[in-house]
């Protein structure tokens, strides 16, 4: 791994940024390289994965049907839109998107903390209901009780969810699909 430390920082420009590349091999994906930034004057934090491999763009396509299925490998880049379409939910590309090496659980661990969040601070009943609903599904899913679709739509293409079950599907660029 490799390490640079006390960087001028793009965001309060004092010299905290720590910057780190690392890499590893990601089993049917191939070598993919993980870069961040941290910053320990203002907390800005950006992460990125890139495949050493070029890859076309792709919409990749998995149902979680067992327990067994939360730890199938996910690589997400910060170019790629993640979506829930059963739950009415995704995580679209932006300034603060990152990218990252993880599994089925870890990722819909990210959405459940976003719902409990958004639990936290609302105001209404039924939006504070409809964040339970959504948090008892999604443990409904991690039990194997219900089945959940997950699709990556990437532009890089290299974003991959790796497994047997998963659809890939070229990615029509400049039109997101459902």
């Amino acid at each position: 791994m490799e390490k640079l430390d006390n960087q001028p920082c793009p965001f309060c420009n004092e010299k905290k940024l720590t910057l780190t590349e690392d890499s590893t091999e990601v089993p049917y994906f191939g070598r993919v390289y993980l870069f961040s930034m941290k910053c320990a004057g203002c907390n800005f934090f950006k992460a990125d994965v890139e495949a050493e491999e070029q890859k076309e763009p792709c919409k990749v396509t998995f149902t979680v049907e067992s327990e067994k299925d939360m730890s199938v490998r996910v690589v997400k880049s910060s170019n790629a839109t993640v979506k829930i379409p059963q739950m009415k939910m995704d995580v679209t590309p932006g300034p603060a998107s990152i990218g990252y090496v993880s599994n089925v659980e870890g990722l819909l661990d990210r959405f459940v903390d976003v719902i409990k969040s958004e639990q936290n601070i609302a105001e209404e009943d039924d939006e504070k209901r409809r964040c339970k609903l959504l948090l008892k599904k999604i443990w409904r899913v991690k039990n194997g009780d219900d089945p959940l679709k997950i699709i990556i739509e990437d532009p890089s293409g290299n974003s991959a969810i790796i497994s047997d079950k998963t659809k890939v599907e070229k990615l029509k660029v400049g039109k997101r699909e459902e």
